[in-house]
């Protein structure tokens, strides 16, 4: 070998303890880089919300359609043809106010008739109690047989008789004179009539004249699944949920759109047998309706003030999170200063805050501020605020920014 080649030889082989070397080193430090700074590294600052029980009322919200309070379909009671319709269609009317007037000349001659025949049985009766009072002193002389004066009885009774059925005759063509008017039997709003003045109508017939509506008040149905109920009844029974006096659960309700209606309503009854197709319970609710702004069949949402939970407790929504298993999770500092997750059972939202049912306890802190999927088992400073502050800092920067 050439002594230049031997040469570069010795100079490699006597580099090859200072690469190993460095090569050790390398694997060293990231560790140690790593761990420095892991001890190094102050507590997190976390702010925390003290869970403590407080009253907060309990809200149902259902889905409901408007029903009117009350609907009748004019029918006529007698034949006749329409000879006057005394209503715009859709307008409003008064009980007892006349719609359609139906020719009256027959029933006018029947009520005639019928007078004549009880001024007929009237007479009869006078010649009768005549005759009767004739017989009786000549029955005492023995001038007439007795039979003769019982004969003479028994006429006046069936002049009486003939009497009354002649005024029963009267009344009857005097009711069915009052029904060629045909009136409206409830306030409300018309719909469209099905019939034009020379119509010839019939009574008792299967089509209505006109349909009125009444719609102030107005009545809400709201089906509530059977569970929820029997759930609420509970509570209500172990003191859980104090209950409303009795008629004066008030119930809110949100139009179509998100509009909410300014008239507060109250919650009349339950259904008592559940719905079998859908195992839910109907809810009526009765709501002012002056304007008339709701009208049957609308589709609504119903808030129902069911009564007020007195010791509830309640979580800011952003101490809340969900694990994979979409379990409610909330990160609550224990009394050495370190975090672990708890799963909690959540009930309804009440404002900016969830009901928090069970996993929770009087005393706890919630992580509601800070990074919390990587404070697992980690030591934290705690610094404590209010659902109210948090609503405040959370507003602030938004107003500021809408204010720019």
């Amino acid at each position: 070998m050439p002594r230049s080649s031997q040469t570069r030889l010795r100079r490699r082989l006597q580099l090859v303890p200072f690469l190993a070397l460095a090569v050790l080193s390398a694997c060293k430090d990231p560790t140690a880089q790593a761990n420095a700074p892991a001890q190094a590294r102050p507590p997190s600052s976390v702010s925390v919300v003290m869970v403590t029980p407080q009253p907060a009322p309990i809200t149902i919200d259902l889905p409901g359609r408007t029903n009117a309070y009350r609907t009748a379909e004019v029918r006529p009671q007698v034949n006749g043809v329409i000879r006057e319709r005394s209503f715009n269609e859709g307008e409003a009317v008064q009980a007892g106010q006349q719609l359609y007037q139906i020719d009256p000349s027959a029933y006018e001659a029947a009520l005639a008739s019928a007078q004549a025949a009880q001024s007929r049985a009237e007479a009869a009766v006078t010649s009768a109690q005549a005759i009767v009072a004739r017989y009786r002193p000549l029955v005492r002389a023995r001038a007439v047989s007795q039979q003769d004066l019982d004969t003479a009885v028994a006429t006046l009774r069936q002049a009486e008789a003939d009497v009354a059925s002649a005024r029963a005759s009267v009344q009857t063509a005097e009711i069915n004179l009052q029904y060629t008017k045909v009136t409206a039997p409830i306030a409300g709003r018309t719909s469209r009539s099905s019939v034009t003045v020379g119509a010839l109508v019939t009574a008792n017939q299967t089509n209505s004249l006109v349909s009125i509506t009444q719609l102030d008040p107005i009545y809400v149905d709201m089906p509530q699944p059977a569970t929820s109920l029997m759930r609420l009844r509970r509570d209500m029974a172990d003191g859980t949920l104090q209950q409303p006096s009795a008629g004066e659960a008030e119930v809110k309700l949100t139009l179509d759109g998100g509009i909410a209606y300014p008239q507060t309503g109250r919650l009349q009854f339950s259904e008592v047998i559940v719905a079998p197709g859908t195992s839910s319970v109907t809810l009526r609710a009765l709501f002012p309706n002056p304007d008339g702004a709701l009208m049957p069949g609308l589709f609504v949402h119903g808030a129902i003030q069911a009564g007020v939970n007195r010791n509830a407790i309640l979580v800011p929504q952003q101490g809340i999170t969900r694990n994979q298993r979409a379990q409610a999770v909330a990160m609550v500092v224990k009394p050495d200063g370190t975090v672990e997750p708890r799963i909690v059972t959540t009930g309804q939202s009440i404002g900016d805050q969830w009901l928090v049912t069970d996993g929770l306890q009087a005393g706890d802190r919630v992580v509601v501020e800070g990074n919390q999927r990587q404070l697992t088992g980690t030591k934290v400073t705690v610094e404590v605020t209010t659902a109210e502050q948090l609503r405040q800092r959370n507003i602030g920067p938004t107003a500021d920014r809408r204010g720019n």
